[in-house]
This record gives structure tokens, C-alpha cells and sequence, in this order.
């Protein structure tokens, strides 16, 4: 691969690993929010055992463990996204020799 190309694929996937990060950073502190709202809806049903309640605590749940998923998926574009930056990284010291 040209190194001109090398280089231009290299901006992109620094670009596109920067937005992830600010992104996994957003994700991380809305999980924190998430999970506490399940938490506390966890122990509102505990004490009020009401059906009411019980919903609430499974929708909190719900969208705590939606919230983690999507942490893991940007996570894991991160981890690809770093290994592939890696390997352009080797082209581009390869083509430098």
C-alpha cells in the first residue's frame, strides 16, 4: 500500500478512534446513571413489593443492560479500530525502511 494512502488511513482511524473514546466516555457516566436508577428501583420493589414497582425495576434493569451492551460494542470497535491502527503503523515503519 502507498504510503500516502498508509497515511491518509491512519487520520481516519485516529479521527474515528478519538470520537469513540469520547463516546465510550459519555456511555461510561450515562451505565453509572443507569445502573444506580436500577439499584434504587431494585429497592423500591424489595420494600414496596407491588407490581408496580417490579415493572419499574425491570425496565431500570433493562435499560442498565441495554447501556452496557452498547459500552461493550463501542468498546470492542475501539479494540479493532487500535489493532488495525497498529498494523498501519508497521506498513508505515516498513515503508520507511
Amino acid at each position: 500500500m502507498a504510503r500516502v494512502l498508509v497515511e491518509r488511513r491512519l487520520r481516519d482511524v485516529g479521527a474515528r478512534l478519538r470520537r469513540l473514546r469520547e463516546e465510550l466516555e459519555v456511555t461510561d457516566e450515562q451505565l453509572a446513571q443507569l445502573e444506580g436508577e436500577a439499584d434504587d428501583a431494585r429497592i423500591r420493589a424489595l420494600v414496596s413489593e407491588t407490581p408496580s414497582a417490579g415493572r419499574e425495576h425491570s425496565e431500570a434493569a433493562g435499560h442498565a443492560d441495554a447501556m452496557r451492551r452498547h459500552r461493550a460494542a463501542v468498546a470492542g470497535e475501539i479494540s479493532q479500530l487500535e489493532a488495525s491502527q497498529d498494523e498501519l503503523l508497521d506498513r508505515l515503519q516498513a515503508s520507511r525502511a
